[in-house]
Order: structure tokens, then sequence, then C-alpha cells
């Protein structure tokens, strides 16, 4: 459906690829209003509307909801058949949700990762509503996680560091999202997203030390010692899922899917331009 009539509510908006949304939709001249569970926390253009949105809180949606007929979505199991059900209510018509490559896995429905996306696919699937799954694989800004590490000049300590994955740049998720939502291509539609190219972990550091002109040492640890210092940080449950990811991908190239090339006809960006762009982050600015 062509929103240039509607009121399109973004949830998760204080999120890199929710704000990228509400930006594009709004300088476009679409009717937009960005919610979050903080709103205090939200930085939206003039014009937009901020507003409460909790999903584990039913409380909020009537507002939320009011005048809207396009949803782009954050996955959030709980409380999603409530919110599916006020959506419906509302007069909603098409939902786009920010979903995850990982739901295509054998193991998904086990999985903890897969299944957070995985359930929200099915509430809505089992709705009356029109849905777009996006489905992206690993994004470009997950490298974020080594910034700490980086900017210290610390060894990047990886039991995987020849995994292959595609990094997506966040902001061509949100190109992706605002044609989903503003034009008909991609209505109905659940294609898995990803980068342009693969990339082990390896050479991700390599691009990134490039970037920032010195050397980041990497060290191959034991798979026992990843699961003690990324447990520090994550649930076990989530270390083992990733860590499984991980090895299952040291085996070979990462599948190129649909990127902004073969869904809008311009050019991916690339994980070096993601580098480029976020410098200030690893500790040079």
């Amino acid at each position: 459906m062509n929103s240039t009539n509607t009121t399109t509510l973004v949830t998760g908006a204080r999120g890199k690829v929710g704000r990228g949304v509400v930006a594009r939709l709004h300088a476009a001249g679409h009717a937009v209003r960005a919610a979050s569970a903080r709103t205090a926390d939200l930085t939206v253009p003039d014009g937009v509307e901020a507003v409460e949105l909790a999903l584990d809180r039913p409380e909020t949606f009537a507002a939320a909801l009011h005048g809207v007929r396009q949803v782009f979505l954050y996955p959030q199991p709980a409380g999603i058949d409530a919110f599916v059900t006020a959506a419906e209510a509302a007069g909603v018509e098409h939902v786009v949700l920010l979903s995850s490559s990982s739901v295509l896995g054998p193991d998904a429905e086990q999985d903890p990762l897969a299944s957070h996306s995985l359930l929200v696919e099915r509430a809505l699937a089992g709705s009356g509503l029109t849905c777009t799954f996006l489905r992206p694989d690993a994004f470009a800004s997950n490298a974020l996680g080594w910034a700490y590490a980086i900017g210290r000049g610390l060894p990047i300590r990886l039991a995987h560091p020849d995994a292959h994955i595609a990094p997506i740049h966040p902001e061509d998720i949100a190109d992706i999202a605002a044609e989903a939502l503003t034009g008909t291509s991609l209505t109905g539609t659940a294609p898995t997203l990803t980068g342009p190219e693969s990339l082990t972990f390896r050479e991700q550091l390599a691009v990134l030390a490039d970037a920032l002109g010195r050397e980041i040492p990497v060290e191959r640890i034991t798979r026992a010692e990843a699961e003690e210092e990324m447990g520090r940080h994550m649930p076990a449950h989530v270390v083992t899922s990733l860590l499984d990811l991980w090895a299952a991908a040291d085996h070979g190239p990462a599948a190129v899917h649909d990127t902004t090339r073969t869904l809008l006809g311009r050019p991916a960006r690339t994980y070096r331009q993601w580098a480029g762009e976020n410098t200030a982050a690893f500790g040079r600015g």
C-alpha cells in the first residue's frame, strides 16, 4: 500500500533502524508517529509525534495506534497477541516487521535468538493484517561489540575468527523498510537481507584496522574460554546459540541474499563504508 495519506507508527524508534525509518518517511512527507517505551529518550524531527508504547503494557496501545494504518514493528513476543488484536481493531492494514534471518534455521523454535522473532512472525501471520517480514542477517554495527577492546589496544579474542558472515549496513535496512512502507514492491514478502559480500570476523577486523590506521591483534581462544568471557555480558543460552552459529559459519563464504541493489536498484553499502563512518566509536574521531 502507499502511505502518502496514512499515519505510520514506527516502534523501537530509539534504535538505529527505527530512527532511520522515521527520518526517511518524514523527509518524504509522510505522517509518522515515533513510539518507544521511554519517550523521554526519543529524538525525532520537528513535526513527528512521539508516543509511549510498550508491548507488555496494553494500556499504551490505544493512543499509539489511533489513526494508524501501517506499523513498522520491532520484534517483541511479550504482548504481541494483544498488540495484534488492538492493531486490527484500530484499523491497521499493514505491518512491516524487522525480523531476523535466524527464523529460517532448522532449530528456530528452540533457538533463543530465532524464537524471539519467530513468535512475532507467527502471531502476525495468523492475523488479518497484511504483513511484510524483513529478515536481516548480521548487522555491520555488531562490530561495536569490539569497541571497548579496540579502543584500548587490546586483542580481540574469538573462538571462531574465520566464521563467515555477510554484514548489512543498518542504513540499508532502513532504506528497504521505508520502501516497504511507501511502495508496493515488497508488500507481503519476506526477503532475507544481507550485505553485498561475505567477510570473516578476521577480515572485518582488518577492514577496521585499515580505517583506524592501526593494527588490531586477533587471538583464537577455545570455546570454553569464549563461553566464560561472553557469559559475563549475556545469558548462557544466548552464548551457546551464538557460538553454535559461528561454528557452523566456519566452513565457507556466507550466502549473499537480497540487498538494496536487488530490491531497490541501487548499490548496497559496504562494510568498509560502515567502518569508515564509525571510527570514532573505536577510539579515533
